[in-house]
C-alpha cells in the first residue's frame, strides 16, 4: 500500500465496515479499510444467519444499492425461510441460515477484488484532527494514515468487556482484544457515550447432540433469495433442530441467578429487549414452563451448532448444568461458553442524516457504535456512511439521503438521529409508517434508480434491473389491455358474483383469493413471464388501492420535510417552547420541520410555533 492520502478511511472490518468500504469504492473513491485482523473480516460474531422480520427488508435494500450482504447470504445460505409467509407481503421477511466460513470468504474475496480498496492490519488509537476537521487516523504502532474522510465502525470493541459469571475479560469479541484508545478520543470530542450490552449462547458440538429425539425444521421448498441477482441456492441445504427448556432448566437458572453477570450487578449496560437472555426469560416470564430453542448448524463442514434462544452470562459450570437438562442436549459438549459483552456506544443524536458527526467535518459513524444491534442494521448504516463519506471526500455533489417514505434504511436513520436509543435498536416492520409500499419484493424499484443516479451500481445490475422493469411493464400492460365478464372469469375458475361488471385482468388479480395461475389460464399470453414477475404483479395489484392512499400521506410528509431548519436556528429565542423541549431540539438539531415533529415530546402547538418562526425568517430573506 503506497498511497499516503485516501479519500475514505474505514475503521473496522465487520458488516458496517465492509459495506462502507465497498460503497465508497463503488463511488470511485480510494479507500483503505483498517482492521485488527484481516482474516476476521466478514465474521458473523453472533448467530450464523442473515435477515428476518424487518431485517430482511434492510438486506434487500442494501442489495438494491448494489451492496454485498445479500449476495454473500445467498452464496453461503444453507437454509432459506420466508418468515410470516401466511401474512401479507408487506410484513414477510426473508431469512437465511449461513455457512460462516463461506460467508466470510465471500466478503473477503469481494473486498480483495476491488482495485481502489486496500486492507491494512492495525489498531486505530487516535484520530488526526486539524482545526474542526478529521484528517486521518493514528495507529498503535505510531504510524499515521491520512484521508479526506473517516468512518468509524467499531462494533462492540470500544472498551468492550466480556462477562462470564463473575469473570471479566477485556475484548470486543471472544478471543479478540478491545479497542480502548478510541473511546477516550471520542469522549474528548465532546460526544455523549453510553454503555450497552448484548450476549451470545454457548456453542455446541453437533456430534454430541441427540438429533433423533428432536423436531426437525426444514427450509422452504421454494427458497426466497436476498439478492435480486440470485435465482436459487448454490450449496447443499440442511435442516435445523428444535428443542426447548423445561422446569428443571429454569430451576437451575433461578438457583444461580446471583452468579449471572447481569443479575449479579456486574453489567451496567442495557441489553436488547427483543432478544433477551435465558436468565431474562426465566425471570420476566416466570409463568412459562418452557422456551423454544433452535439448533442452527454453523456450516456444512463445521460441527459447531448455535443454540438460538439460550444466550446468557452465567458461569461455565452452570452453563454445562442447564444445557445438559435440555432434551437432546443431555450429552452435548460445549465448544465455546456463552457470554455477555458490554461496550461503549455514541448517542446517535450527535449525527445528521448522512451519519456524519455534527461539528466534526469528515467524521462518520456506522453500526453498533450508534446504538444498534444486528448485522443487517450495521450493514445498512455502513452503506449510508460509505456513500456520504465518498461524496464528502469528492467535495461536490449532494449528500445521499434516505427518507422514511422510500426505505427501511431511511426509517432507521431517522429514528436514530432524531430519537436516539435507550436500548440496542432493532429494525421491525412496525417501525415503518409506509410499510405497504416498503416491501422486500420491490426494494429494487424503490432504490436502484437512486443507485444508478449517484453512480454506485454496476452496469450488469443496471441491465438486469431495466430488463425486470420492462417485463413488469409488459405484464401490467397485458393485464390492463383486456376486460372480462363475471361469466368469463368463472369459466377460468375465478369465483365472482354475477354483477354484470366487466373487470380487467389487473382488477381480477387484485381480488382476494385469486391466484396467479387462474389469471394465466384466462390470459395465456402471461405465461411467458417468470414466476417472480407474476408474483410481483399480484402483490402490486393487491396493494394498489392502499398504496394510492398511502401516497397522499407521503406527499403530506414531504411537504413538512421541505421546510429546512437552518443550522444555527435559535430555539432558545422561541417563546412558547418548554425548556425541556428546547434542550432536546438543541441536542438533536433537526434538519427539517418533519424531523423536528418526531423529536420526543414535540406537540402540534410547539411545531406550529417553530413553523411560524421559519415563515417569518423566509419573509425577511425574500
Amino acid at each position: 500500500m503506497k498511497q499516503s492520502l485516501f479519500d475514505v478511511i474505514v475503521v473496522g472490518g465487520g458488516h458496517a465496515g465492509t459495506e462502507a468500504a465497498l460503497a465508497a469504492a463503488r463511488m470511485g473513491s480510494s479507500v483503505v479499510l483498517v482492521t485488527l485482523k484481516a482474516e476476521a473480516i466478514g465474521t458473523m460474531s453472533c448467530n450464523p444467519a442473515i435477515g428476518g422480520l424487518g431485517k430482511g427488508h434492510l438486506v434487500r435494500e442494501i442489495d438494491a444499492m448494489d451492496g454485498v450482504m445479500g449476495r454473500a447470504a445467498d452464496a453461503a445460505g444453507i437454509q432459506f425461510r420466508l418468515l410470516n409467509r401466511r401474512k401479507g407481503p408487506a410484513v414477510q421477511g426473508p431469512r437465511a441460515q449461513s455457512d460462516r466460513a463461506i460467508y466470510r470468504g465471500f466478503i473477503q474475496r469481494e473486498l480483495i477484488s476491488v482495485e481502489n480498496l486496500f486492507i491494512l492490519e492495525g489498531e486505530v488509537h487516535d484520530l488526526i484532527q486539524q482545526g474542526g476537521a478529521i484528517k486521518g487516523v493514528k495507529l498503535a504502532d505510531g504510524s499515521e494514515v491520512f484521508g479526506r474522510s473517516v468512518i468509524l465502525t467499531t462494533g462492540t470493541f470500544l472498551r468492550g468487556v466480556i462477562h462470564i459469571g463473575d469473570k471479566r475479560v477485556p475484548g470486543g469479541r471472544f478471543g479478540e482484544d478491545a479497542a480502548n484508545g478510541l473511546s477516550l478520543r471520542i469522549n474528548d470530542l465532546g460526544l455523549r457515550l453510553g454503555r450497552l450490552k448484548t450476549g451470545t449462547p454457548p456453542r455446541l458440538d453437533g456430534r454430541t447432540i441427540n438429533w433423533d429425539v428432536l423436531e426437525e425444521q426444514p427450509g422452504d421448498e421454494s427458497p426466497v433469495m436476498f439478492s435480486f441477482m440470485s435465482k436459487s441456492p448454490s450449496i447443499r441445504q440442511i435442516s435445523c433442530g428444535i428443542t426447548e427448556t423445561n422446569p428443571r432448566t429454569h430451576d437451575i437458572i433461578r438457583e444461580n441467578l446471583s452468579k449471572s453477570a447481569m443479575y449479579g450487578g456486574h453489567i451496567e449496560g442495557v441489553g436488547p429487549r427483543y432478544c433477551p437472555s435465558i436468565e431474562d426469560k426465566v425471570v420476566r416470564f416466570a409463568d412459562k414452563s418452557s422456551h423454544q430453542i433452535f439448533l442452527e448448524p454453523e456450516g456444512l463442514d463445521d460441527h459447531t451448532v448455535y443454540p438460538n434462544g439460550i444466550s446468557c452470562s452465567l458461569p461455565e459450570s452452570v452453563q454445562h448444568e442447564y444445557v445438559a437438562s435440555i432434551r437432546g442436549l443431555e450429552s452435548a459438549k460445549i465448544l465455546q461458553p456463552a457470554y455477555a459483552i458490554e461496550y461503549d456506544y455514541v448517542d446517535p443524536r450527535c449525527l445528521d442524516h448522512r451519519l456524519a458527526v455534527k461539528g466534526q467535518e469528515g467524521l462518520f459513524f456506522a453500526g453498533q457504535l450508534n446504538g444498534t444491534t444486528g448485522y443487517e442494521e450495521a450493514a445498512a448504516q455502513g452503506l449510508v456512511a460509505g456513500l456520504n463519506a465518498a461524496v464528502f471526500a469528492r467535495g461536490e455533489g449532494e449528500s445521499v439521503s434516505f427518507s422514511r417514505s422510500d426505505s427501511y434504511i431511511g426509517v432507521m436513520i431517522d429514528d436514530l438521529v432524531t430519537r436516539g436509543v435507550t436500548e440496542p435498536y432493532r429494525m421491525f416492520t412496525s417501525r415503518a409508517e409506509f410499510r405497504l409500499s416498503l416491501r422486500a419484493d420491490n426494494a429494487d424499484q424503490r432504490l436502484t434508480p437512486l443507485a444508478e443516479r449517484i453512480g454506485c451500481i454496476s452496469d450488469k445490475r443496471i441491465a438486469f434491473f431495466r430488463a425486470k422493469l420492462e417485463e413488469l411493464s409488459a405484464g401490467r400492460n397485458t393485464l390492463e389491455s383486456l376486460d372480462y365478464s363475471p361469466k368469463q372469469a368463472t369459466q377460468a375458475g375465478i369465483s365472482l358474483s354475477e354483477d354484470g361488471k366487466r373487470r380487467t385482468g389487473y382488477e381480477l388479480l387484485a381480488l382476494p383469493g385469486v391466484a396467479v395461475d387462474q389469471i394465466v389460464r384466462l390470459m395465456p399470453e402471461l405465461g411467458v413471464l417468470s414466476p417472480e414477475i407474476l408474483q410481483q404483479l399480484k402483490t402490486d395489484a393487491t396493494y394498489a388501492h392502499y398504496i394510492e392512499r398511502q401516497s397522499r400521506d407521503v406527499a403530506r410528509l414531504q411537504k413538512d420535510e421541505s421546510w429546512v431548519i437552518p443550522a444555527g436556528f435559535d430555539f432558545d429565542g422561541i417563546a412558547g417552547l418548554s425548556n425541556e423541549l428546547k434542550e432536546k431540539l438543541k441536542l438533536v438539531r433537526p434538519e427539517t420541520l418533519g424531523q423536528a415533529g418526531r423529536v420526543e415530546g414535540m406537540t402540534p402547538a410547539a411545531l406550529t410555533t417553530i413553523l411560524a418562526r421559519l415563515r417569518k425568517m423566509e419573509k425577511k430573506s425574500a
